[in-house]
């Protein structure tokens, strides 16, 4: 009876392992995709990231990238605890599993919370900073390239509306060149176009940029949530698994 005890603890420590290995691999394979999150998030939409007066948006995509970084280099270690079956290999990988969760679920919180921020900040800061400090200084050149890129791909003008514009400091000014809008504005980009800001020239579009742009975050913000959250939750088998493993393991000598 005895020896059928311990065949059936040795079976279960092995169908115990194999699992841990499994899941550590899709563990890894994760770590690739959020970590391709966060930085598709700072790289790619980096000059969207300037017109917000918030570092939340920015903040929740750099936690993701730590985690993923994390995620990766945990998810070697995992691999290399369930095989060689050290209790104390185990314990540290189990303490990264439980810092990668609290980091994935504050990068899910912060992207909730910011999500509800969102509209209010857009409609106090947006105009203010479009108006202010398009072309005004060499310090915002990543501002006027942010809005001309802002304008362009979502084929909008002003924050509100293009009428916005006139309370520009630079459309005021002789550096303008007789324009009212930017050039940004125009449906096809010729230098000087925004002295003209008829409707068959420029974009008029209803809610202007503020709306088109709120969108745009609020859905990378569904994703970086679901991402963290989505992630964080499956390490909780990871964690179950782990313990599993930790107690059917023999003491270790010290």
């Amino acid at each position: 009876m005895g020896v059928y005890e311990e065949k059936k603890e040795t079976c279960g420590t092995i169908c115990l392992k194999y699992l841990l290995f499994t899941f550590n691999f899709l563990f890894w394979l994760a770590g690739g995709v959020v970590i391709a999150v966060g930085v598709w998030t700072l790289v790619e939409k980096s000059d969207y990231i300037s017109l917000l007066s918030s570092k939340t948006y920015a903040a929740s995509a750099y936690i993701l990238v730590l985690a993923g970084v994390i995620v990766m280099v945990t998810g070697v270690l995992g691999c290399c605890a369930t095989f060689k079956e050290q209790k104390k290999l185990l314990r540290v990988y189990f303490v990264l599993l439980l810092c990668i969760f609290l980091l994935e679920i504050l990068a899910g919180i912060l992207a909730c919370i910011y999500y509800q921020q969102l509209n209010e900040e857009l409609k106090q800061n947006l105009k203010n900073t479009m108006v202010k400090k398009y072309r005004e200084e060499k310090e915002n050149e990543h501002i006027t390239r942010a809005v001309d890129k802002l304008q362009q791909e979502f084929k909008c003008c002003g924050s509100h509306n293009s009428s916005d514009w006139a309370e520009s400091s630079w459309i005021r000014s002789v550096f303008s060149e007789g324009r009212v809008v930017p050039d940004s504005c125009c449906k096809t980009v010729l230098d000087l176009c925004g002295r003209r800001n008829h409707p068959s020239n420029i974009y008029k579009v209803e809610g202007g940029c503020i709306t088109k742009l709120e969108n745009f975050i609020l859905d990378h913000l569904k994703i970086i949530g679901a991402v963290g959250i989505g992630i964080a939750c499956v390490q909780i088998f990871g964690m179950v698994f782990t313990c599993c493993l930790y107690r059917s393991l023999k003491a270790e000598p010290y």
